[in-house]
């Protein structure tokens, strides 16, 4: 292990937005386990090899609590995800709890009937576009305003109020700047606590409704399960929509294929969904604490250790897949992590499929034509906020 001096520090630099970071690309060729100095100077183990990652992302000996979190290291400054979350004692019970709690309103039956919805939203923020006209930022005119649309209808959170909550939600990503991110969240939970009594006063058919109906389940716990599915529920498939526009437009091929043969769709949006996460970025990887030791490829790992799953690097493992930084729509293996894997996989794992398909089922026939409006080279990614993203996707048609 190097010594602290030496440590790769987080978030490695990206040349090109499409690119894996030379740090990382480097790092990758010694081994599979590392260790790091995360944005705010702490060390860690980035694990960046696909079949340790998966390994990991199941494993009971790694949680998302610390018996001493005051004392624990940190991945970032966000209050969600930059140190420990929930109790050690309890934390696996209480993960058991919230899946069961959670599960029945995210089967993909229940998502499915949400379909013809999603398409009718897609294709009115689509007239939009194209009333609109060219050039527009599809960040701004699609791949943000969908996914918040959806969850907001699933949820039963007025859309009125998305300025707001998006707000408080880009606040509680912030990986920056932990005052902002503690005070978003508690403006979010505040929000979500209004919502509640609203609910309890005035039910809907949704899903805080439901909550709400459940036995069992507090103001506090229904507004904190609320927010949390407002932020992860819309959060990532924004980063998934651009990201995957990007890569189709940046070789036109790609999206000429597509528009000629529309049934590769479906697995086309897998590779996408491989292709489009960035290893070595931000946080770098889905944070997780060793609940006791144990040993991975050689390094021994001590109980209370920070451990980032780079899932990013994990899809693009030359180990898993062939030519992994190519984009290959008929790829054969597309068994990517992006949903996570085992216990803690993805709950809104099945919406934002049905997001990805519709939009790119319907924003390709009906913008044949459409190609960047700007080298692919100077657009960047956000490093202040979790999930990363695009700023804005400038296009014209």
């Amino acid at each position: 292990v190097a010594t602290s001096v030496q440590l790769p520090q987080l978030p490695f630099r990206h040349t090109h937005p499409l690119e894996t970071a030379p740090a990382l690309r480097q790092l990758r060729s010694l081994g599979t386990v590392h260790r790091v100095r995360t944005p705010v100077g702490h060390e860690a183990w980035l694990i960046t090899g696909y079949a340790q990652v998966r390994e990991l992302l199941d494993d009971p000996r790694l949680g998302r609590s610390h018996p001493r979190p005051e004392t624990a290291a940190r991945s970032g400054e966000s209050a969600l995800f930059g140190g420990p979350l929930g109790d050690f004692d309890t934390e696996t019970a209480d993960h058991t709890r919230m899946r069961a709690l959670l599960q029945p309103h995210f089967s993909p039956r229940h998502l499915r009937g949400l379909a013809p919805r999603v398409e009718a939203l897609t294709a009115g923020l689509l007239d939009d576009l194209d009333e609109a006209g060219s050039p527009a930022d599809l960040h701004a005119a699609l791949a943000l305003p969908l996914p918040i649309l959806v969850i907001c209808e699933l949820l039963g959170v007025p859309y009125a109020d998305r300025d707001q909550f998006r707000q408080w939600t880009d606040d509680t990503a912030n990986v920056c700047d932990r005052a902002r991110s503690e005070r978003g969240l508690a403006e979010l939970y505040r929000y979500g606590l209004e919502l509640v009594k609203h609910k309890r006063a005035h039910p809907g058919d949704d899903v805080m409704s439901r909550l709400c109906a459940t036995d069992g389940v507090s103001d506090e716990e229904a507004a904190t399960r609320s927010m949390h599915l407002l932020f992860a529920g819309h959060e990532t498939t924004v980063v998934q929509i651009g990201w995957g526009v990007l890569l189709l437009l940046s070789n036109p091929v790609r999206w000429q294929e597509l528009s000629d043969n529309p049934e590769l769709i479906p697995h086309a949006v897998e590779e996408l969904l491989r292709a489009s996460t960035r290893g070595g970025a931000g946080v770098a990887g889905i944070p997780r604490y060793a609940r006791a030791d144990f040993r991975i490829e050689g390094v021994t790992i001590r109980a209370g250790d920070l451990v980032l799953l780079d899932i990013g690097s994990a899809n693009h493992d030359p180990a898993a897949f062939a030519e992994p930084d190519a984009v290959d729509l008929g790829r054969a293996q597309t068994a990517h992590l992006t949903f996570g894997y085992g216990a803690r996989y993805c709950l809104g794992a099945p919406l934002a499929r049905i997001e990805l398909k519709t939009v790119f089922a319907q924003l390709i026939p009906r913008f044949p034509s459409m190609r960047l409006a700007v080298d692919c080279a100077t657009l960047t990614a956000r490093d202040d906020v979790l999930a990363g993203g695009l700023g804005e996707l400038p296009v014209t048609w």
